[in-house]
């Protein structure tokens, strides 16, 4: 198995478990994945080696807190070292008060069983008197839930009528519809656009959200509206440092740490050099440099490269037992370099193959950019048409909730194979996303779409998909537009999705372009 397959499974997992896409979830899930697939990384066991080096009443403590990062053993002693029982008393009333209140702002906006399932188990781990450590895991979870979860589409909902949020989708179905769909769309782009943003407040590196973030993501999520409007703005921005300042902070915590290991190790080869018969004013003079290190903490790794830089000049030129282990060191550092160079070949193959969807093997959204923007060059360059037709699986939602995810991926990728079969050799098919796809027909007028579209809509009316022997009935709505009649790429994908949106609300099975 390539590190290709692990990163991908790494990916699937985390996306299983509904974590977001931080490194040190990531790294949890790559090491998983890489000890089910035999391979082994130094990365994956720095945290065990480390363990074991420590004393076994805290090898056992740890196993309580269930340690998998650098980052969190790191924590994890400064914790134990700075903490009196006074402090800690203080610390885990604190978080208890704070997971708290997040749950109790949780469980009044949302309406799901996601939501509840979470909340009853918070209250187990509540009542069962949990350590810090558990019930700070237990707040990241409310609060990735809550900065992710989006229902703002409950509010644009209740001018058409009551919302019963027992059973919305009963109440959604019940719906009259306006005739006049503009106010719709502007709210859904309006909605994506604040959950882009909601997306973009989340810390890179620290490793959770500030309450002030969580704050402004939950005001901006539940009234998306407010981001037409200048109050909201400075408050944005207040996040956005924050968020920065977060960041900004884990990087220097991570740099401390770094710049206390450096102190210790020069100390201990300085005390080395110092009992060998070489000792001489060369060796007292870098001793001089290194203390003066010493006395100004690390503010860059390009500091800390300097000391080690030092230190190893100093070996070199005046201990020869030293000096064969750094040549032993050396060799070691340029097996690592040859990993360092494979993985970073794999890595760049792995962002060629990042233009194939993982489910359907059809092209992702990427590349089907790339390949509308040079169509679009051959249009306005030679004058050669062609034709977007977008294609939607109808009522794909209840394939999920009453089959289950699994038979809604066996119909995708169904689908897909129809789709890449009755395409031609020059004709772009792709996974626009969820259950959408789009087919980028060249040479192709707006009718010539609708036929192609018509032949693909019929042979997904007839086909039988099938599941664990079940039949499922499945259609697809379809919309074409051709370049030629638009004055831009982006009025043309803006045409083929509104002849989509008009098909679905026809009644669904059918082909609409004009």
């Amino acid at each position: 198995m390539t590190i290709q397959t692990i990163i991908k499974k790494a990916v699937k997992r985390l996306e299983l478990e509904g974590k977001l896409l931080t490194p040190d979830f990531y790294a949890e899930a790559f090491c998983i994945e890489s000890a089910k697939a035999g391979f082994t990384t130094e990365d994956c066991s720095h945290v065990k080696n480390l363990t074991n080096t420590l004393n076994k009443e805290f090898q056992k403590e740890l196993t309580q807190y269930h340690i998998k990062t650098v980052t969190q053993l790191t924590r994890f002693l400064i914790s134990k070292l700075n903490r009196t029982n006074s402090s800690h008393s203080a610390e885990l009333l604190e978080s208890q008060t704070v997971f708290t209140k997040r749950v109790l702002q949780v469980v009044e906006v949302l309406h799901n069983k996601e939501a509840t399932q979470l909340a009853i188990k918070s209250l187990d781990l509540l009542n069962r008197d949990a350590s810090a450590a558990e019930i700070n895991q237990y707040r990241q979870l409310w609060v990735n839930f809550i900065t992710t979860y989006d229902d703002t589409f409950l509010e644009k909902l209740k001018a058409l009528g009551d919302i019963d949020k027992t059973n919305l989708k009963k109440s959604i179905e019940n719906l009259k519809i306006p005739n006049s769909d503009y106010d719709l769309v502007e709210s859904m782009e309006l909605s994506s656009i604040a959950s882009l943003l909601v997306s973009s407040l989340v810390p890179s590196i620290a490793s959770s959200v500030n309450e002030k973030i969580a704050q402004v993501s939950q005001k901006i999520k539940n009234n998306p509206s407010l981001l037409e409007s200048s109050s909201i703005e400075a408050e944005i921005k207040s996040a956005i440092l924050l968020r920065i300042a977060l960041d900004k902070e884990s990087v220097k915590e991570m740099i401390g740490s770094l710049d206390g290991v450096l102190d210790k190790l020069s100390l201990r080869l300085i005390d080395m050099i110092e009992r060998s018969d070489s000792s001489n004013a060369e060796i007292q003079k870098i001793k001089s440099e290194l203390e003066e290190y010493n006395a100004k903490p690390i503010t860059n790794f390009k500091v800390a490269h300097q000391k080690l830089y030092t230190i190893a000049v100093a070996l070199e030129e005046n201990t020869q037992a030293l000096s064969n282990d750094l040549k032993t060191h050396s060799d070691e550092v340029s097996i690592l370099s040859a990993k360092i160079e494979k993985l970073e070949k794999e890595l760049e193959s792995a962002k060629e193959d990042s233009k194939e969807d993982f489910l359907t093997k059809l092209y992702n959204k990427r590349a089907l950019d790339e390949y509308m923007n040079i169509k679009e060059a051959e249009f306005e360059r030679h004058g050669h048409n062609f034709s977007i037709v977008f294609f939607d699986l109808d009522h794909f939602k209840a394939v999920n909730d009453d089959y289950g995810h699994d038979a809604g991926d066996a119909v995708l990728f169904a689908f897909a194979k129809i789709l890449k079969k009755e395409a031609r050799t020059d004709d772009i098919v792709g996974r626009f996303g969820g259950e959408e796809f789009m087919a980028l027909l060249v040479e192709t007028d707006a009718k010539g779409g609708a036929i192609f579209a018509e032949k693909i809509r019929e042979k997904v009316q007839k086909a039988k998909f099938m599941y664990k022997g079940k039949r499922i009935e499945i259609t697809v709505s379809c919309g074409v537009s051709e370049r030629q009649k638009h004055s831009s790429l982006q009025n043309t994908i803006k045409d083929a999705d509104k002849y989509l949106y008009k098909a679905k609300k026809d009644g669904r099975n059918r082909v609409v372009y004009k």
